[in-house]
C-alpha cells in the first residue's frame, strides 16, 4: 500500500508523544520528533543550535498576530547568500522540506512541527490531535516526571501556549481547531492504548489496511 504518514499534535501531558511511539512500534514504522531539526540542519548546513534558538525566541516573545509579520508556510526555500537565509521562517521551511521528503519516502509518525499543515494537501496523511483536560495533563506530567519543578500547572499552560503560538505563527491557523485534523481524540477517555487503536482503526477504514499489512 501507499506510504501512510501519521502526524500528531498534542496537549502537553496528554500522551500524544507516547501514543506516537506506540504506533511506531506496533506498525513497524519510524518515529520522528527532534530528528526533524537534526535532519534540517544537516540538509541546510545551518547549525542545529540556530533552529533551537528560534524555538526559544518564540517561547519568550509575545505574538501580536494582527500586527506582527507571520510566516505562513508556502514551501519556498531561501537560499544561502540571502540575509533571510537563517530567518525563523526559513528555518521552518527547511524543517517542512524534510517533512515532505519523509512523506514521499516512507510510512512514519511525525510529532508536532505543524506537520499536519505542511502535508495538508497529501492524500496519504492522517492528521491527529490528542487532547485531554488540563487537570489530567498536569497529573500525567507529574506521574511521568515530564517536568521537574514547583509549578507544573503553569508549565503545562506555558507549553501549550507555545505550541499554539508556533502553529499560528507558521500556519496562520488555530492549533486547536478540529477542522485542521482528521481525528481529535481524548486520551483521558480512551487511554493511550485506546487512542492508538482508534488511530489504527481509522487507517484501516480509510486505506483498507495498515502500513505493516496487519
Amino acid at each position: 500500500m501507499e506510504n501512510v504518514v501519521i502526524t500528531i499534535a498534542r496537549h502537553f501531558g496528554s500522551g500524544g508523544k507516547t501514543v506516537g511511539r506506540m504506533l511506531s512500534e506496533d506498525l513497524g514504522i519510524k518515529f520522528y520528533e527532534h530528528e526533524i531539526i537534526e535532519m534540517a540542519s544537516e540538509d541546510s548546513g545551518i547549525a542545529e543550535e540556530l533552529f533551537n534558538q528560534a524555538d526559544e525566541k518564540l517561547k519568550r516573545t509575545p505574538l501580536f498576530f494582527g500586527k506582527a509579520k507571520r510566516g505562513e508556510y508556502q514551501g519556498k526555500l531561501i537560499r544561502p547568500g540571502s540575509d533571510e537565509f537563517v530567518s525563523d521562517h526559513n528555518l521552518f521551511n527547511y524543517q517542512a522540506k524534510i517533512i515532505r521528503e519523509l512523506a514521499d519516502r516512507e510510512s512514519c509518525v511525525i510529532i508536532g512541527r505543524a506537520a499536519d499543515y505542511v502535508l495538508k494537501d497529501r492524500t496519504n496523511v492522517v492528521s491527529v490531535f490528542v487532547h485531554a483536560s488540563h487537570e489530567y495533563c498536569v497529573r500525567q506530567a507529574i506521574e511521568r516526571q515530564a517536568y521537574v519543578g514547583k509549578d507544573v500547572d503553569q508549565f503545562v499552560r506555558r507549553t501549550d501556549k507555545y505550541r499554539s503560538d508556533f502553529y499560528r505563527y507558521y500556519t496562520g491557523q488555530k492549533w486547536t481547531d478540529a477542522r485542521n485534523y482528521d481525528l481529535c481524540l481524548n486520551s483521558e477517555r480512551l487511554g493511550f492504548e485506546g487512542t492508538m487503536q482508534a488511530i489504527e482503526e481509522y487507517i484501516k477504514v480509510r486505506f483498507g489496511g495498515l502500513p505493516n499489512g496487519k
